[in-house]
């Protein structure tokens, strides 16, 4: 059933914002939902909230040019990734996007003992202008994330910042699952109380 609930908030979000691209459409959508006490692997990002996701505040796009260098960072072929994109490409370019970085609006990893990872993310303003985030994480157990920047500012609709978030496995935290999760959530500062939530999904090996 979620499928034509899901296609009918889409479809919503489109109307209002005609010129969103489907990255941006899916973006607020899942930063905007709300969550019960499942495993992350069993809720995902949560509960859908349309008013919110009309109105989500910073959104995660993605080009459609990206997805190339993304499946090519992914090891498809030159000739698959044609096959898909109806065009010629070039998956010999140093500017391939491996599947981690990829401007989605969640992290997932896995981490092995003493592992680190660092994940680059940009939002784009379509909230207010002149508005300032704070970021605050739910850390996974066993896990440290470091955000910088850690407060982020714009000054005009549609401007775009970006910041990165490193996480790394602690060695002297004692786990009691395979599993962690967590959050990363930009909170706005001012009456418009925009939060905008990333899902965090980590598998310790």
């Amino acid at each position: 059933m979620s499928c034509p609930h899901l296609s009918g908030v889409a479809a919503l979000i489109k109307s209002a914002h005609p010129d969103w691209s489907p990255a941006a459409i899916k973006s607020a959508i899942l930063t905007t939902a709300y969550t019960a006490d499942l495993n992350v692997f069993d809720r995902g990002s949560g509960h859908v909230h349309t008013l919110r996701a009309l109105n989500p505040g910073l959104v995660y796009d993605i080009e459609p040019d990206d997805y190339i260098p993304y499946l090519c960072g992914l090891g498809y072929s030159e000739q698959q990734v044609r096959y898909i994109v109806q065009r010629k490409v070039n998956c010999s370019t140093p500017t391939l996007i491996p599947g981690a970085q990829l401007n989605y609006p969640t992290f997932s990893m896995v981490l092995g003992a003493g592992d680190q990872m660092t994940y680059t993310r940009t939002v784009t303003n379509v909230g207010r202008p002149f508005s300032t985030y704070i970021s605050k994480v739910l850390s996974p157990q066993g896990v440290a994330v470091k955000v910088m920047p850690s407060v982020i500012r714009f000054k005009d609709l549609n401007d775009k910042a970006s910041y990165t978030v490193t996480f790394t496995r602690l060695e002297n935290v004692t786990r009691s699952s395979i599993i962690g999760q967590g959050s990363l959530v930009w909170n706005s500062i001012g009456d418009d109380g925009y939060k905008v939530v990333s899902t965090i999904a980590v598998v310790f090996v």
